[in-house]
């Protein structure tokens, strides 16, 4: 009955079967063997050489991907409505040494490369004003939006053109994939993406995120970073072995359509109370505050999402016995 967050959900099976494999003896830190197949399962699935290193938070891993792009005088372009600039207290800057977020509009969370350039047009080329130095965007967004691989690949070129790093916070980069049905590859590197926070945990994972770098000179300056910010765990191969679980079999990806497939039963129950387009595992609902009470007191949980509306995330775990209640509860209102 809960349709709070799928930070919630239980971690998937296989997850907790592959603690227990890498509960044996090993060497510390990140040169344990688990650690050291990470870079060749992340290269194979994106179809080209990366450095993949484990984080446990996706803040972290947000805020030292934007670390090794952006110097402490610098600017990271991102959305108004992004989590990097709502929900992590500061942490990009802080991570960077005071850094500055030079937040943008746009539909559902998403920046466009017209919304980029205005950004950068307002910015005086002098040193009296923050300088841009890196785009970031979230996909999907906070608002359940895909970024198809045209939209990424049009913002990296805005990236490349004025010579900004581009960073791709995916904490449901899983369901995104999963909605366009497109390669991991064709929504990041090939569309100009230089580093991925790539989610796990909200995807069936219990406490590693990855950080994937598709420019190596990258991940060689986060790793001082990662050890001076306390993410450097010294049993580093119990994230390492969540992460490589996930990948076998590409359990990802699985998880993923469940979670998409539960959202798009809510979807069609919710019609015309839909505030955004659902594309992945987020649904927005115009409720009064009566209905929402209502649903509630049915014993259902969620988020008051502002003024008369309503989130809903679905989880990998929620099969069609699990949604429907709510669905049929949603269309009685």
């Amino acid at each position: 009955m809960r349709f709070f967050s799928d930070n919630a959900a239980a971690a998937h099976p296989a997850v907790l079967d592959a603690l227990r494999a890498a509960n044996t003896l090993d060497t510390a830190y990140d040169g344990d063997t688990w650690s050291k197949r990470l870079d060749g399962a992340f290269s194979e699935l994106f179809e080209t050489e990366v450095r993949a290193l484990w984080i446990a938070t996706g803040t972290a891993a947000n805020s030292l991907a934007l670390a090794s792009m952006c110097p402490p005088w610098g600017g990271v372009i991102c959305h108004s409505e992004s989590h990097i600039n709502v929900d992590e207290c500061g942490a990009p800057s802080f991570f960077a040494h005071g850094a500055k977020l030079l937040p943008g509009g746009g539909e559902g969370a998403k920046l466009t490369p017209e919304a980029v350039e205005a950004i950068r047009a307002a910015i005086r080329p002098d040193v009296h004003q923050t300088q841009p130095h890196a785009l970031s965007i979230t996909n999907a967004t906070e608002y359940g939006l895909v970024y198809t691989p045209g939209e990424v690949a049009a913002l990296g070129a805005v990236a490349k053109r004025h010579g900004l790093g581009f960073h791709m916070d995916g904490a449901r980069f899983a369901n995104a994939v999963a909605y366009l049905g497109c390669s991991p590859a064709e929504l990041t590197w090939k569309a100009g993406v230089d580093a991925l926070s790539f989610g796990f945990v909200k995807n069936g994972g219990l406490s590693a995120e990855a950080l994937i770098f598709f420019k190596p000179e990258l991940a060689d300056a986060v790793l001082p970073m990662r050890k001076r910010a306390g993410h450097l765990f010294s049993k580093g191969r119990y994230l390492a072995a969540q992460l490589l679980a996930m990948l076998e079999g590409g359990l990802w990806l699985d998880n993923a359509r469940a979670a998409n497939r539960g959202a798009a039963l809510l979807a069609a129950a919710a019609g015309a109370r839909l505030v955004h387009p659902v594309q992945a595992n987020e649904v927005f609902l115009r409720v009064t505050a009566g209905e929402a009470a209502q649903l509630r007191a049915l014993g259902f949980d969620f988020y008051d999402w502002g003024p008369g509306e309503a989130r809903l995330v679905v989880s990998w775990d929620q099969d069609e016995a699990a949604i429907r209640p709510l669905a049929d509860a949603i269309a009685a209102l």
